[in-house]
């Protein structure tokens, strides 16, 4: 699904319910975001190939965090393309050492399941920070959105201003929600920080979970954000 010039959206899982995106320079070179499961890969090769480039002009590939779900298949891609791994310097070591960030103790959920499980361990080769502009397809900015996982970022791609939310905000079943908070390192910081969302610009709101927004993208994420401050103060 293209999503804008040189953006596009893979899907891995049935009904776009964990997505991968493809964002494609002037001279064929690509950037991965995300990874998707362990078994993403063969999905994402036939979506890199329907785009037409190639595996060898992946350069890098940068992952959101750390939960299985988008660097499952890290590994397997990294091995596939030589592509460079990036993450925020606050979820690198979690992916080098193939374990996933420690999940929420104020929540039963995360308090039974400890850790949300890793992936193969795997180098990382840049850590970025928050702010960073990335020589991205004219430019990718780095915005640190922690909570759901310490390290967890979205993207803004400024020249077609497409925003990647990660797991900051999902769009599921017809509906924005928050990450379940059996699945964050901290859910209320994860739903402070998402407030950023709010104040960036951009025309598509793009979701690892779930389709993206075309119209109205920004006005409808700036919506859900005040109704869910509505319902925090209340």
């Amino acid at each position: 699904m293209q999503l804008a010039p040189g953006v596009w959206r893979v899907a891995t899982v049935r009904h776009d319910l964990v997505n991968t995106f493809v964002l494609v320079d002037d001279d064929g070179q690509a950037t991965l975001v995300d990874a998707g499961l362990k078994r993403a890969s063969k999905a994402i090769l036939a979506g890199l190939e329907h785009i037409g480039v190639a595996p060898s002009e992946v350069t890098r590939i940068i992952a959101t965090h750390a939960h299985p779900d988008h660097v499952g298949g890290l590994a397997a891609l990294r091995g596939r393309t030589g592509a460079a791994v990036a993450v925020h310097e606050r979820e690198a070591d979690y992916v080098r050492e193939g374990k996933g960030p420690v999940l929420d103790r104020s929540h039963l959920g995360g308090r039974l399941m400890r850790r949300n499980r890793g992936s193969v361990a795997t180098p990382v080769d840049e850590v970025l920070v928050d702010g960073q502009l990335l020589d991205v397809a004219g430019g990718l900015r780095v915005l640190h959105t922690p909570g759901h996982s310490p390290g967890h970022i979205s993207l803004l791609h400024e020249p077609t201003r497409v925003l990647i939310t990660g797991d900051a905000i999902w769009n599921m079943m017809g509906r924005m929600t928050w990450s379940m908070s059996m699945l964050c390192t901290d859910a209320a910081l994860s739903r402070r920080t998402a407030e950023v969302l709010g104040e960036v610009d951009y025309k598509v709101a793009a979701f690892t979970h779930g389709p993206e927004i075309r119209e109205d993208a920004r006005e409808t994420v700036r919506g859900f954000l005040r109704a869910k401050q509505r319902q925090d103060a209340a």
